[in-house]
């Protein structure tokens, strides 16, 4: 698969190998695996966060083969989805934290460049869920918008 933005072909990651049941050395039963992400979600832990901790903490290989369901789907069916989806809102901030790295250096081109390949990614990923109805289709980024947001 090609990048985006750069002229190299790039490389995607490692691929997980080919599981079809849950193992049985997992210690969690699929209740207890749910109420870990609800409370991680409290927490204020992103989806990416709660799998990894899963993983790492309490040995749950894969949330999908332990429950049936995504980290993702299990939010959905408890009503804790966020009103901006975790993408996006993680592009934001990388945006507001590159304007305030231009407002104290100006002659930073290169991230002057990386704000504008951000802000285009911003756009084209809320086009996307304003078009799949996750978002209101009257809403649109700005800048002073991402800052608040931020905040």
């Amino acid at each position: 698969m090609a990048r985006i933005h750069a002229k190299r072909k790039g490389q995607h990651g490692s691929t997980r190998p080919f599981i079809a049941k849950n193992p049985e050395w997992v210690p969690l039963e699929a209740d207890e695996i749910v109420e870990i992400i609800v409370k991680l979600h409290g927490e204020g832990q992103s989806k990416a966060a709660i799998g990894a901790r899963l993983r790492d903490a309490y040995a749950v290989p894969s949330v999908r083969l332990a429950t049936g369901k995504s980290v993702a789907q299990i939010l959905a069916g408890k009503g804790l989805t966020r009103e901006i989806p975790e993408d996006l809102s993680s592009l934001m901030k990388r945006a507001v934290d590159l304007q305030g790295h231009l407002k104290t250096n100006p002659a930073d081109l290169s991230n002057k460049r990386g704000l504008h390949l951000t802000e285009s990614k911003i756009r084209r990923l809320s086009r996307y869920y304003r078009e799949e109805g996750v978002l209101p289709a009257d809403w649109d980024y700005s800048r002073t918008h991402a800052e608040l947001r931020a905040k």
